[in-house]
């Protein structure tokens, strides 16, 4: 009797530990850091392509994204990471699958890192983004500058993203370093911040803000606005100051060790092909494809770009992100 009770546990063990397998087989977790139009989209599309697999979106912020992967290493629950930002790429590439089995051919050359841990997803630009009907029946006047949004009539009208939590933020600080000196950048932010009403966590906050009419002025994601303008017909406009628009770019990832999983393969080629480049609510159009046009309603047309070097040293970021105090 007690050899029918092993034989049975024994068959109860292996059909576990096979249907784990199989569960697991079908399973594939994506981190993103896109904003929360793009990632519900992602996430239909992603369900409708791949009926049979369980895909989880894991949606995070840019800062928490890259020290999750880090903390966690190999051993990280995510077999994808998508839209993080270029220099946070860097700094977990060693965690990160070779990917040069890929065809990067339609990608712009400059964009595709030479040891292809990474592949491109997008490039985004900052605008300075304003709703003229709410700062007009204020009496306010659209601002022109930099220096502009410093005016006591703005105190507690601009969102900003913090630099610490948001790509967003941190490339608005960068593109000022280079413009004037750290000194005076860090200077002005101090001086910013009496007027803002809440650094936000993420990159799209501050569009967030001035859809819901708690701010008028918002440092924000060109892409965002562009998208509560034309699904949402929020009256927003995008302005850049002479400094030109911060911009950055963001790659896709899979972690070291997942890339020979067939559900994962399949989900990453869906997205470095269809998702980043064929469907409209995910599209970018400011450049990393090769002739991609611009051809989004109401997106800016020849965006000027602010200098941004040094944007992805990590060690500078570390540096600068130490003396940020908000």
């Amino acid at each position: 009797m007690k050899k029918i009770i092993s034989w049975f546990a024994a068959v109860l063990l292996i059909f576990a530990v096979f249907s784990c397998k199989k569960e697991d087989s079908n399973r594939v977790v994506i981190f993103t850091s896109t904003e929360d139009f793009r990632t519900e989209h992602m996430q239909e599309l992603l369900t409708q392509q791949f009926p049979n697999y369980d895909i989880t979106v894991e949606v995070l912020s840019t800062g928490n994204h890259a020290a999750k992967i880090k903390a966690e290493g190999q051993d990280t629950e995510a077999d994808i990471t998508l839209n993080l930002e270029t220099g946070h790429l860097e700094s977990v590439k060693d965690l990160l699958a070779d990917l040069s089995s890929y065809d990067t051919s339609d990608f712009l050359d400059e964009l595709v890192p030479a040891h292809h841990k990474y592949l491109p997803w997008d490039k985004s630009s900052g605008a300075i983004v304003i709703n003229r009907e709410k700062l007009a029946a204020l009496g306010f006047p659209v601002p022109a500058s930099y220096e502009d949004l410093l005016k006591s009539e703005y105190k507690g009208l601009i969102s900003m993203p913090n630099p610490k939590s948001s790509g967003t933020g941190y490339m608005f600080l960068v593109s000022l370093i280079n413009a004037w000196g750290e000194d005076e950048a860090f200077a002005y932010f101090d001086s910013l911040s009496e007027n803002i009403l809440q650094f936000t966590t993420s990159g799209s906050g501050p569009v967030n803000a001035l859809i819901q009419g708690e701010v008028a002025i918002g440092l924000g994601m060109t892409l965002t606005a562009t998208q509560a303008i034309n699904s949402r017909g929020v009256p927003l406009e995008m302005i850049f100051f002479a400094e030109g628009a911060p911009s950055i770019t963001t790659g896709m990832g899979i972690i070291k060790g997942k890339e020979n999983r067939p559900a994962v393969k399949e989900v990453f080629n869906f997205a470095m092909t269809k998702l980043v480049r064929d469907d409209k609510e995910l599209y970018c159009p400011e450049a990393i494809f090769k002739n991609q046009p611009n051809n989004i309603p109401n997106y800016p047309q020849n965006i000027p770009y602010a200098d941004m070097t040094g944007v992805y040293d990590t060690v500078l970021k570390e540096r600068l992100l130490e003396k940020w105090k908000y």
